[in-house]
């Protein structure tokens, strides 16, 4: 599968974790969704793993199953469902088994869930991971557990998560959690709450301790990491005056406090916001050369009707100043966005807007969907999804055509550049050959030689596929 062209296809990928230690009870956890999805699984597996639970692989032989599920679309949330009756299956022969659900399907769906359809026994939204252990005891005495309260305050911030489905190079790092933009499409703001920003001191303690463990690469999560803002007593921006602004700390700044912790250690983020990207970040990322040089700008639409619509804040020209910014600013920026492909009123003129940005831009890569309507958000009240179902998969069949064109001429000009890689493991294909990313977040293939897991190498890039930079050491 192109790593440049994803579409809804390939959402809700698994992520399984393993413990060497067999006492205690197994747990058999997996993530589906985003990049936030799958750090909070990892704050679950600390959280269990120091109440006695071992990790395993096969659900089949676990005590305990629980799934991190994605509410936001609607193809995710099937998946969730057909994984539960698998489970369900294995349960008729081991009632003893417990099987939860985490996450953002949490709420919204816990009554078919825990009632009507008895898949599982406990639900746990997103706020209450700490609330686990006594959940977990309640179901043990034969009640349905059930805590999905969404908190103002709660970050997870003392808990040190457990790494276990890392490649031992790359940690994901939360920096805040939920979500205050309220986009006319989006149940984030539902199933995550209300925006808060982690303390930085925390931040940095957790990015310190990847390193010192070893990895070589931390990617800064929050639905919207360009609204970080700590100011010390958790109020939100509008709250703060002028002088309070003044001494929090907000995301350039902790950007530059992440990437002083070495050299060696590189800085990825996401996801950035049109509306909130200041020059500022931009200017952090361009002057350390360890924060890679690499932005994920979501565009959704190319047209400014649909945009207002979407309440995403901002308008084609204002993106487009954005994109300017980027390339001013950090001249070799590799740049991955998301669309969205017929919502609501979406007319032909429209979609052309989107095609004829996407053809300016030239993104390097783009998670491409249809929409699907979500259930509570402002679009699911206010319009009408009224684009034919051929029609959206027409437009984005056209799309994801436009965007491996464009993933082809981007990865082919860094043939005969110099690249630095960071080396993750053997490439797919052969023992012989390792793999990395470049800062542009492009996958690069060259000969193992001597090096290993965790090194950087030059390599210097002499063909390529249409994603990925085939080369050799120099």
């Amino acid at each position: 599968m192109d790593n440049k062209i994803i579409d809804e296809s390939i959402q809700g990928q698994v992520l399984k974790f393993e413990t060497k230690n067999t006492a205690g009870k197994k747990l058999f956890l997996e993530s589906y969704g985003c990049q936030m999805n799958f750090s909070d699984s990892e704050i679950v597996a600390s959280i269990l793993t120091e109440k006695g639970f071992s990790m395993t692989q096969n659900f089949e032989e676990a005590d305990l199953i629980f799934i991190n599920t994605c509410a936001i679309r609607e193809n995710a949330e099937l998946r969730v469902r057909n994984r539960l009756n698998d489970f369900k299956r294995v349960k008729k022969k081991n009632p003893k088994l417990l099987v939860g659900v985490l996450g953002c399907m949490a709420e919204r769906l816990k009554s078919q869930f825990l009632e009507q359809e008895k898949l599982v026994d406990i639900v746990v939204g997103p706020d209450s991971y700490r609330d686990l252990p006594n959940l977990i005891e309640e179901a043990e005495d034969g009640h349905k557990a059930i805590n999905v309260i969404l908190s103002k305050e709660e970050t997870y911030a003392d808990l040190t998560p457990l790494r276990l489905g890392s490649n031992g190079v790359s940690a994901f790092i939360s920096i805040m959690r939920g979500c205050d933009n309220m986009c006319s499409f989006c149940v984030v703001p539902f199933t995550r709450g209300r925006e808060r920003s982690r303390d930085p001191d925390s931040i940095i303690a957790e990015a310190k301790d990847v390193f010192d463990n070893g990895y070589k690469e931390v990617t800064l999560l929050g639905q919207n990491v360009d609204s970080y803002l700590w100011s010390g007593g958790g109020l939100k921006k509008e709250n703060l005056s002028s002088e309070q602004q003044a001494a929090a700390t907000n995301f350039a700044q902790l950007l530059e406090k992440v990437a002083l912790i070495s050299p060696q250690l590189r800085v990825r983020f996401s996801t950035s916001h049109p509306k909130d990207m200041t020059d500022d970040v931009l200017h952090m990322v361009a002057k350390h050369t360890n924060i890679c040089n690499y932005i994920h700008l979501p565009v959704q639409s190319g047209s400014s009707r649909i945009l207002e619509m979407m309440n995403r804040g901002y308008t084609r020209e204002w993106y487009l100043d954005r994109m300017a910014a980027i390339k001013r600013i950090i001249p070799n920026c590799g740049i991955s966005t998301d669309i969205i492909t017929g919502f609501c009123s979406e007319t032909e003129e429209d979609h052309q807007q989107t095609i004829s940005l996407m053809k300016e831009i030239k993104y390097d890569y783009a998670y491409m969907f249809s929409y699907s309507e979500r259930p509570k958000t402002l679009a699911e009240r206010k319009y009408k999804d009224d684009v034919a179902e051929a029609v959206k998969k027409r437009r984005l069949a056209e799309i994801i055509e436009l965007q491996r064109l464009n993933s082809g001429i981007k990865t082919l000009l860094g043939i005969g550049q110099v690249h630095e890689v960071l080396v993750e493991g053997f490439s797919k294909k052969s023992n012989e050959m390792l793999m990395g990313r470049n800062s542009q977040n492009t996958v690069v293939v060259f000969p193992k030689q001597n090096y290993k897991k965790g090194d950087y190498v030059n390599i210097l890039a002499t063909r390529c596929t249409t994603s990925t930079l085939i080369g050799e050491p120099v």
